[in-house]
């Protein structure tokens, strides 16, 4: 097939749509698909390749403008400019289908899906709570909605607001990982990564939602029990001192991955506002056990046959996560590790992939049924 994939957001600074986006393209191109991709910005060198992509196979929609949104900052833009690009591209791609990502929020997203005449597949991703107008918009705008020939969401929890928001009903599909790029090593002293136990966040550490303010006020009981706890912070944000930590700022996937190799507990102290929850995952490919916060959706990606994997507290408790550190450190290291890698493994694209492919398959079908054949539903033209 030919698949376009459209991102709203800038790969300058990738996060979890960006990455699913990547991820997602390079399996479709393994498999043997011709795939396009659609966004805001330019991606810093090396990182398609890091997906088995090339540069001709990415399309810029236009310079990226920073919006303060869902208690982050996401770089999207909007208007004549991104549009004439996304019909030059549209055009050009001539697909098969055309998958975008966040469909029904005014960026470059929404732009392509007024433009295409393709089925159309869609992923819902956000946690936000409902924002009533752009709830108005849509009721206003049914023919939207309509556009949409299948549609995915990563969570239940991001089914839930895609269903408030729309009225469409998604079908549940978690985002993806390559398994084989993560290294499962088993701990081989008292610790996994060293002479002391080691704690270890990532994360844009200073958005609130993101909770590390809950990490910090947690330490000084957790030290109580552990004095010489390590504390390790991966992520972007400006210089901070905070007694006892490290930052170590925003790194590769690969050096990401080491750091969740050697770590005793990976904490995930968000307090809201969070579809799915990828760096779970992530953190139990690398053996490194879970503490998080009771969001649903980190129960659900959490969650298997025996409950949950790993320990929980309650959300922006910082006694109540100290706790659940001091216990998962007292637990033997690789209590879970089997567990965990098996848990991550339901994730990767080899799993993923082909449900969503099945989804393109559905949107295919549902165009060819809901679409006059002779006459097609034609571009809105764009001067």
């Amino acid at each position: 097939m030919r698949v376009g994939l459209v991102c709203p957001y800038s790969f300058h600074r990738p996060g979890g749509v960006q990455n699913h986006v990547l991820g997602l393209a390079g399996w479709l191109k393994s498999q043997g698909h011709q795939v396009s991709i659609l966004a805001p910005g330019t991606p810093p060198p090396g990182m398609l390749a890091e997906y088995g992509l090339v540069r001709h196979e990415f399309t810029t929609g236009g310079r990226a403008v920073p919006l303060k949104t869902n208690g982050s900052v996401a770089r999207i833009n909007f208007g004549p400019g991104p549009a004439r690009r996304a019909k030059h591209w549209l055009d050009a791609g001539d697909f098969d289908v055309v998958h975008i990502h966040e469909p029904i929020t005014p960026t470059l997203s929404l732009l392509t899906l007024w433009l295409t005449d393709r089925p159309v597949t869609a992923t819902f991703h956000t946690a936000r709570p409902v924002i009533k107008g752009l709830k108005r918009i849509n009721d206003m705008m049914p023919r939207v909605v309509r556009r949409l020939d299948a549609a995915i969401a990563v969570s239940s929890v991001a089914a839930k607001v895609a269903k408030a928001h729309t009225g469409v009903v998604p079908v549940v599909i978690g985002n993806g990982l390559a398994i084989g790029d993560y290294e499962l090593t088993p701990t081989t002293g008292t610790w996994r990564g060293g002479e002391h136990p080691r704690i270890t966040f990532i994360g844009r550490y200073e958005e609130p939602r993101k909770g590390f303010q809950v990490l910090t006020a947690a330490l000084p009981l957790v030290r109580t029990a552990y004095p010489d706890v390590e504390v390790i912070v991966v992520g972007h944000g400006d210089e901070m001192s905070v007694e006892g930590v490290e930052f170590v700022g925003g790194v590769s996937d690969q050096e990401r991955n080491r750091w969740l190799g050697v770590s005793d507990v990976y904490v995930a102290p968000q307090t809201g506002r969070e579809s799915f929850g990828i760096v779970l995952i992530e953190a139990l490919a690398c053996g490194a056990p879970v503490v998080a916060s009771r969001l649903p959706a980190f129960l659900e990606v959490l969650s298997d046959d025996e409950g949950i994997c790993g320990q929980t507290f309650r959300t922006g408790n910082s006694q109540a996560m100290a706790r659940a550190i001091v216990a998962s450190l007292r637990e033997p290291r690789d209590l879970r590790l089997q567990r965990g890698w098996r848990l991550a493994a339901s994730y990767d694209w080899s799993v993923i992939g082909p449900q969503v492919m099945a989804m393109y398959e559905l949107a295919a079908e549902n165009r060819f049924q809901a679409v006059d054949r002779p006459k097609g539903r034609p571009h809105r033209r764009i001067t």
